[in-house]
């Protein structure tokens, strides 16, 4: 009888979301205007809600809140809270990743608040991709990034990188490419920047609260 070879069983990843308490005039601040700073903080505790609920939903050794702020109702249960530390955005993804690999040895998937899209099949995928390459990135459409995981944190990925830029995503990529490392790539996602991304995201993502946060203020905001 032939054996069938055996398959290794996949390493699941720790999944760390990265975010803002939802306060207004402290969150998403370039929807104002057309949206007011408590409307814009409305939609960003939607897509946060939405985001924690896909991460939950996935498979994951663990899931990290990595917060600036105070937790609120929206945190769900099963997450590990810890502070954002560093200077600039760059900086303070290094730390998460850091953070996490010093609590647990497991693969770390990073994700934002921007993408309540975000399905828990998506970031399933990340988590597989990381069995057999090195880094996985999930392109935004903006020319930033949506995910970054790791098996291995490698701060030099991060270390000075400009964000919120057109080229963000691209210059990521050639570090990921100058260091050799193997990488995947998931699909194309849209962060919620402004007025339009949050039509456009509620629009693919219609069953979300976000969307139905999108559509409650939607005859107060000008299209």
């Amino acid at each position: 009888m032939t054996q069938l070879a055996r398959v290794p069983p996949q390493i699941l990843p720790q999944i760390i979301v990265i975010a803002k308490e939802p306060r207004p005039g402290r969150v998403k601040t370039r929807l104002t205007p057309p949206y007011t700073p408590r409307q814009a903080a409305a939609l960003a505790e939607a897509a946060l809600r939405d985001t924690l609920a896909a991460v939950a939903a996935a498979p994951a050794a663990r899931r990290v809140l990595a917060l600036l702020g105070e937790p609120g109702p929206w945190l769900p249960a099963g997450y590990d809270v810890v502070p954002q530390r560093g200077d600039g955005l760059a900086e303070r993804l290094a730390h998460a990743f850091d953070d996490a690999r010093s609590a647990c040895p497991a693969p770390a998937v990073l994700i934002g608040m921007d993408t309540p899209q975000v399905t828990p099949g998506l970031l399933a995928e990340a988590g597989r991709l990381l069995d057999e390459h090195d880094v996985v990135v999930g392109p935004a459409a903006d020319g930033g990034f949506w995910l970054l995981g790791q098996r291995e944190p490698d701060p030099a990925l991060l270390s000075g990188l400009p964000m919120s830029r057109s080229d963000t995503g691209a210059l990521l990529l050639r570090r990921i490419r100058e260091a050799g490392l193997r990488t995947a790539l998931l699909p194309e996602l849209t962060d919620v920047d402004t007025a339009a991304d949050a039509r456009a995201v509620a629009e693919r993502a219609p069953s979300s609260r976000f969307a139905a946060a999108v559509a409650s203020l939607g005859a107060d905001v000008p299209a």
